[in-house]
Formats: C-alpha cells, structure tokens, sequence
C-alpha cells in the first residue's frame, strides 16, 4: 500500500488552518496525529491532496487541569494516560487512554484527530459521553463554539462539526466527590468489539450519580438513558440478575448493536451485558477501597 501524493501544509494558527480548508475545499483535511488518516489514504478511503498539519498551534496544546479539565486538541492518549492530576481525579481517563491501541499509536495520536474522525469502535468518545464532556470548536477568528459530546458525533465517521471549523479541545467536569469512573472493553486485534463506560457513586448502598455510556457495538457511542433510575432502589452490594437483565436491554437498545467484523449484533448485544454486569461489580469494588 502507497500514500497517493499529497502536499502537507503546517500552521500555527487556527485562521490560517480555515483559510487553507476553505481554498482548497474538498481536497484538504485537517492532519493531527494522523494514525487513522493515514492508513484510510493508503487504501484509498481518503484521496486528499492536502494535508493540513495544526499540531504547531500552541493553544491546541496541553492539558490543564483546575476545578475541571481541559485537554488540548493535539494532546497524544499517552500525555492523557501519564498526566499526574489525570490519573489522580480523572483515573477513567488516564486508563482509557492507556487502553487505545498499542504505545506506538498512544505516541502519536491525538484526542482531537481520535474524535474528529469518527471511528465508531475508538475509546475516548465513549469515556468521555459517561464523563460529561464537551467539546470546543472554533473557525477562523470566530467566538469558540461548544458542543455537549453527547451532540458531537452524528453518525459514523461524521461530526458536527462545520466546515473550516477545528476542534481545539476537550472539557471535562469535575467528577462528582466520591464518585468511580471505570471503562471496560473487550477487544479484538487492538479494535473493540464492546465498550462500556460508567461514572458512578455509592450511596447508603444504593448507586447514585450514574452515567452509563456504551460503544463500539453500533455507528456510534450512546448514553444509556434511565440507567440510574432503574438501578436507584437495586442494593450495590447484591445486584439482582434481573435487574442486569433489565439494564442490559437499556444498553443494547440505545447502542443498536450492528453486524461487523467483530461480530454479529446479536453477540454484540451479549458482550454489553457481560461489561456492563463487570463494570457495576468494579465500581462497588472501587467504593469499597479506602
């Protein structure tokens, strides 16, 4: 497999990123780690002849944590996954990250490049759907636009972002006090078949405060509606099959699990439930650690 030709254009501000996506239109597309990109070129998915690299756009950089957390665009999954504070009060995250693909990917691809592209069975946009996110967005010189991550991705290899816009980068609120934030996969061929990611706190055992999001099954990750509901009068510490069974359904309907190469929908299905019956039993493991 051979790159086809193209010419690579590296910037340092977002305006001169938009004036290049709106000169060459169709042709340009924005270059951020390019882990994904790059192979998409090389089988032909992608025929772009210009390659517009923002990594050198020092407010795309970073990762900054205060009251919340704000992740800079061209941040690598291996800044995310060793950052002390991360791994201090986002562990979900940190963890995450230390799951996407194998070191030599977490090295040079980008949480931005990850979300822009849209892959359905990538990690962040899942973790980050339980965790709250948001994400900012700017074209040009215009006013930085927010986009809650539950409204970002809108389909399979497509955003809401518009044209000439970039991503400039990730916030994430604080994590409730006390509460776990877990993310569990199963995976084939460093490509998950399943994804479950939850944010969750214990109270007068009874779990309180959850977000439940699952991915990787369907076209694309999925908040899992009522899932705190239905598990509000369910004791933490005796979790009843039937209320699996129940929470499972939730999922699975909200996932939409799809035949791919990893499986059929139907197995699929059974996975989520087998992640999901997992992840509750690690986060009563979790609140229980002093």
């Amino acid at each position: 497999m051979r790159l086809p030709h193209f010419e690579m254009h590296r910037v340092e501000t977002i305006e001169a990123a938009t004036e290049l996506l709106d000169f060459h239109g169709d042709e340009a597309v924005i270059h951020c780690g390019g882990t994904e990109l790059v192979l998409a070129m090389k089988l032909g998915f992608a025929p772009y002849g210009h390659l517009i690299d923002i990594k050198p756009i020092e407010e795309l950089n970073g990762i900054v944590a205060g009251d919340d957390l704000w992740i800079g665009a061209v941040a690598t999954h291996r800044a995310i996954e060793r950052h002390p504070t991360v791994r201090s009060r986002w562990l979900g995250l940190a963890e995450m990250a230390a799951s996407v693909g194998n070191v030599r990917v977490r090295n040079v691809g980008t949480i931005g490049g990850n979300l822009c592209f849209g892959e359905p069975h990538s990690d962040p946009a899942t973790a980050l759907l339980a965790a709250d996110a948001s994400i900012e967005c700017r074209r040009g010189r215009e006013v930085r636009r927010i986009i809650p991550m539950s409204d970002f991705s809108v389909g399979p290899f497509e955003t809401a972002l518009r044209p000439g816009e970039l991503l400039v980068g990730v916030r994430v609120p604080p994590l409730v006090e006390g509460a776990t934030m877990l993310h569990r996969k199963i995976r084939f061929h460093e490509r998950a078949a399943a994804t479950v990611a939850m944010t969750c706190r214990i109270e007068n055992n009874r779990f309180a405060h959850l977000r439940l999001a699952v991915g990787a099954v369907g076209n694309q990750s999925a908040l899992v509606p009522d899932a705190e509901v239905l598990l509000a009068d369910v004791p933490a510490d005796a979790l009843p099959a039937l209320s699996i069974d129940e929470l499972g359904a939730l999922a699975v309907a909200a996932g939409r699990p799809v035949d791919d190469a990893y499986g059929s929908g139907d197995y699929k299905a059974h996975l989520l439930k087998v992640l999901i019956h997992r992840t509750l039993l690690d986060v009563v493991d979790a609140q229980r650690r002093p």
